[in-house]
């Protein structure tokens, strides 16, 4: 078959070849990227070499001891094979220091996928280099987690309708997909994918060192993560591949530099794909928007080339497609000063400060008792959290919902049940160079903390949080916890003739709420727990900031709205008196306690709060003046605090609301 004229589904842009000026900032950038440490070292990748070596072995004795206990004859059993395939970062290249390898285990017909798991993680158990072993069988594509002599293994099955699997074995041949099952294809796929990226780039190792900036450039700018809904791994190499066929004799620098140029002007939805999509025999469906409704809603479509064609961003949602261009505009704009030599390739890599550029952020805690069970509970949480992301969307009340690729975990040994229920409602205990919030004793201080109430504005459990109103011993011991965000960037409305801004979110929180806990990975109320809190930026916790500045980002907008309302007071004559209050204010929000699940605004002392431990529907001025029942009257209000919360306890009716005060 002779070999085409070009790569990919169109001609080249341009065939030119690098001037020495951008090989020169190809090797600046190769320099660059040693000195940032995607690169491992010899020792690193020889023991990576050992241990796939290993685990290809335990492959092999899975397959001999299911064909033992299937009675086959023990010379045909040594016979059965096994073999092991990379896919991934790995297996195009382009891992770093410390990452994992993705792994695929291919087996014969007679190794079924639930004896693999079970004949596979016995042997792993009994081997002294494997570490913080997790098998999860029931996950769209079922995995086994470990960690092999210090390596992160992800492995997966593929069971292949023949008796045999010799070393010889070749994956990329549509023939071997013949019968297999739908998870068969898409754990077999992950390989078949990679090895067909290689085979498209015209030039390999430019390909991956304009992977390997994109990479970094992605991951320090908080859009790596295919699970809440940004492009994973390898939706940027299919990205990045495309750009080396449009420009097949270039240097590294200018790939990179026409990456951001070209997808800054990309018309999505034209999908990117890097061969025409094979239909196939029609035994497995493939990307086709004229058909599938679901296709055509994707966002930004990056198709798989090996058969059959899936897209691997079906994920991204409208927010996390703005926030992908957001971030590809600011690369344009640095990387035409790095071409120009006005800045090193360092600038382009600088982390993003997520946790200062909103002012309302949504904060998802999910907790559970056991190890094990906790892990399956943050990996189904974070895989779910866009379809929380996309219910938001619809709900008309923000520009965009960005969710942070970064989680926060914790393990607590609670010393008493009122620590634990605190805990399970989503209260963390504070860093010791944070100060406790209001009511409570600060970390260290010798005094228990005290679970908060209806009477002081913080609620001691949600509905989502079990039952924490009466302590137990069973609360008492080890919780493990996952913190997850939103950032929230509101429409601007205009505020109610009480100075108020309302916004429910209840529906789409309750049915996310409700998809975790219909889910096989909720073990009850007893064991996990889960709670949503609405927080201003301010309110963030220390961890999350990292040592920088707790400062919010100022837009141009927000700074051009600043100067118009800072020339009404001058014409009002109102400087001085802003001046005097911008302290009280201050110290206002200082001394505001912590958002809880309770979503109402309570008045120690008064009918509010015990209408709010009634669980009636209340919504108060945060700036104080008057407060709404949900019959419409009005009352006096007497230092009332509004605490902004998405998730109140039930109402009498049973349907929970969620109001926005005071923002």
């Amino acid at each position: 078959m002779s070999k085409p004229k070009h790569l990919g589904v169109t001609p080249p842009i341009s065939t030119n070849a690098p001037s020495e000026e951008e090989e020169a900032l190809s090797t600046d950038l190769l320099n660059t990227l040693k000195d940032e440490g995607v690169f491992e070292g010899e020792d690193e990748r020889k023991n990576r070499e050992v241990v796939l070596g290993k685990i290809d072995k335990l492959v092999k004795e899975v397959v001999y001891q299911v064909a033992l206990k299937n009675k086959l004859p023990e010379s045909l059993a040594r016979e059965c094979g096994g073999k092991i395939f990379t896919y991934g970062s790995y297996r195009l290249g382009v891992h770093g220091a410390g990452a994992d390898i993705d792994t695929l285990c291919v087996v014969p017909s007679h190794v079924k996928r639930e004896d693999f798991f079970e004949y596979m993680t016995t042997l792993l158990k009994e081997r002294s280099e494997v570490t913080e072993l997790t098998a999860v069988p029931d996950a769209y594509v079922p995995v086994i987690k470990l960690q092999f002599s210090g390596v992160d293994i992800d492995m997966i099955v593929g069971v292949l309708q023949q008796p045999t699997i010799p070393d010889d074995l070749e994956l990329l041949d549509d023939k071997i997909l013949r019968s297999i099952d739908e998870l068969s294809v898409r754990s077999v796929n992950g390989s078949r994918v990679t090895d067909e990226i290689l085979r498209l780039v015209p030039n390999v190792s430019t390909f991956r060192l304009a992977l390997r900036c994109i990479k970094l450039w992605a991951k320090r700018r908080a859009i790596y993560s295919n699970s809440v809904g940004f492009f994973g791994g390898v939706a940027w190499a299919m990205a990045v591949a495309r750009i080396c066929q449009l420009y097949p004799n270039q240097s590294a620098s200018t790939i990179v530099a026409r990456f951001f140029h070209i997808f800054l002007r990309w018309n999505w939805p034209m999908p990117i794909v890097l061969k025409p999509i094979d239909e196939g025999s029609g035994q497995f469906g493939v990307w086709n928007p004229k058909f599938n409704q679901s296709d055509r809603n994707h966002k930004m479509p990056i198709i798989t080339p090996a058969y059959p064609s899936m897209c691997a961003t079906h994920n991204v949602s409208q927010s996390t497609k703005q926030v992908i261009y957001v971030e590809i505009k600011r690369g344009v704009q640095i990387i035409d000063k790095i071409m120009k030599r006005e800045l090193p390739w360092k600038h382009l890599f600088e982390k993003d400060e997520y946790f200062r550029q909103y002012k309302f952020y949504l904060q998802v805690n999910v907790s559970s008792r056991g190890d094990e069970e906790h892990h399956r509970l943050h990996g189904f949480v974070e895989s779910r959290l866009r379809f929380y992301v996309a219910s938001l969307e619809t709900s008309g009340q923000f520009v965009l919902i960005h969710p942070c690729t970064k989680s926060f975990e914790h393990e607590f040994a609670c010393k008493s049940d009122e620590e634990a229920q605190r805990i399970r409602a989503g209260f963390l205990p504070a860093e010791p160079s944070t100060p406790a919030p209001e009511g409570e004793a600060a970390p260290g201080s010798g005094a228990e903390a005290t679970v908060p109430d209806a009477a002081n504005g913080q609620d001691a459990s949600s509905a989502e949080a079990g039952d924490p109103a009466t302590g137990s011993d069973s609360d008492k011991g080890k919780i493990h916890t996952s913190t997850f965000y939103l950032g929230l960037h509101l429409i601007k409305r205009e505020r109610s003739a009480t100075g108020e801004r309302r916004m429910d979110l209840s529906l789409p929180t309750q049915d996310f709420i409700r998809r975790i806990k219909d889910s096989d990975v909720w073990k009850g109320d007893d064991e996990m727990a889960i709670s949503i809190r609405f927080l201003r930026q301010e309110q963030l916790p220390d961890e999350v900031f990292a040592g920088m500045s707790r400062e919010r980002l100022r837009t141009s907008s927000s700074t051009r709205q600043d100067k118009k309302k800072s020339k009404k007071r001058s014409t009002q004559g109102a400087d001085d008196a802003a001046a005097s209050e911008a302290p009280a204010k201050k110290a206002k929000l200082a001394a505001a306690p912590v958002p809880s699940t309770s979503g109402f605004a309570a008045d120690a002392g008064s009918k509010q709060a015990s209408d709010e431990a009634a669980g009636r529907n209340m919504v108060t001025s945060a700036e104080g003046g008057s407060s709404a029942t949900a019959n419409g009257s009005t009352k006096p209000a007497t230092s009332v605090v509004s605490i902004p919360a998405p998730v109140p306890p039930m109402a009498k009716s049973g349907g929970i609301k969620l109001k926005l005060l005071g923002s």
